[in-house]
């Protein structure tokens, strides 16, 4: 028996939202007696794995895994879960993360938490489980009794911590012979940035207060000063000013980052579910009644065409000093 955590690789390395959940799997498999076995698509340096705290590694091994077909990774995911006993399993709660646990939940009959953001209390066979409702603005508690158990951990909860260790990669090749998946990949655009978005701890964001995609380069020299990830508002996404994977919000991507940075972007709540778990909230706008600056730990009120240089030059002036 052991802890199974699904982990992913973007721009040649292991996820920092994986590790976080090797980090949540390996405290589990030690309340368990247990240990902790990560599963991974694709080749990479896997030493972070075992700081991190898996003992072992699988990487799943089928050419249709290339697809990006969340049938063909569940089931894939199913079978190692199977071949290593595990009755508990972890996912980063990423676009990865809700798309396949819900799918391995039916496969394994097992209960599911969606979106943790706490250690789970374990008493027994029985799993006590925080998250966020409500578009963040209240914390459920949830009581997991099956025998089988899934947990997707909200990336940015807590803190990547890694020690001495090592894990033991071994391939697990996987039979998706009959699954007849309807979905056809057309196109794969894969995102250039240097930073993931879920996974930055700094994000500076705008909206439909820029303009238009013009004016977005000082965006983004606020961004490279700080070393920040981009975001943006969902109009702005679906105006083609930024790209789709900017957009955070209820229909978007969710982040918690330790900084947030919302220029031009009024905070209409479903722009809020998506960040209001960011540690610290600055927004910068000209409409002093914009409702973000209600959940804002620091406001800035004005013209953010003269307020975003003075900014970066200022945090640029504040690094060559260091």
């Amino acid at each position: 028996m052991s802890v199974l955590i699904y982990t992913e690789v973007s721009k040649g390395k292991v996820k920092k939202s994986s590790l976080e959940a090797v980090n949540y799997g390996s405290r589990i498999a030690a309340q368990l007696n247990t240990t902790a076995t990560a599963v991974i698509v694709g080749d990479v340096d896997l030493s972070d794995l075992g700081k991190a705290g898996a003992k072992k590694v699988l990487k799943l091994k089928n050419d249709k895994l290339a697809r990006l077909d969340s049938q063909y990774l569940s089931s894939a995911i199913e079978q190692a879960a199977n071949a290593e006993g595990a009755t508990v399993i972890i996912f980063a709660h990423d676009f990865t993360g809700k798309e396949v646990a819900p799918r391995l939940a039916t496969k394994l009959k097992a209960g599911i938490v969606a979106g943790a953001v706490d250690n789970p209390v374990i008493s027994g066979d029985s799993f006590t489980v925080k998250k966020n409702v409500f578009s963040g603005k209240a914390v459920a508690t949830y009581s997991l009794h099956s025998a089988k158990k899934i947990i997707s951990l909200l990336p940015n909860s807590f803190p990547v911590e890694l020690k001495d260790g090592s894990a033991e990669a071994v391939d697990f090749a996987v039979n998706l012979d009959g699954i007849n998946s309807p979905l056809k990949v057309k196109e794969v655009k894969k995102d250039t940035s240097e930073l993931n978005l879920t996974d930055a701890e700094l994000v500076v964001s705008a909206g439909r207060g820029m303009k238009g995609p013009e004016n977005w380069g000082m965006i983004e020299d606020l961004a490279k000063s700080l070393g920040a990830a981009t975001a943006c508002s969902r109009p702005v996404a679906d105006m083609d000013w930024r790209p789709h994977h900017e957009h955070v919000g209820q229909t978007g991507i969710a982040i918690r980052p330790d900084l947030y940075i919302a220029i031009g972007i009024s905070g209409a709540i479903q722009h809020l579910a998506g960040v209001n778990g960011s540690k610290t909230i600055v927004v910068i706008n000209s409409d002093k009644e914009a409702p973000f600056f209600k959940s804002a730990d620091y406001g800035i009120i004005g013209d953010a065409f003269e307020i975003v240089p003075k900014l970066t030059e200022a945090v640029k002036k504040f690094k060559a000093n260091q």
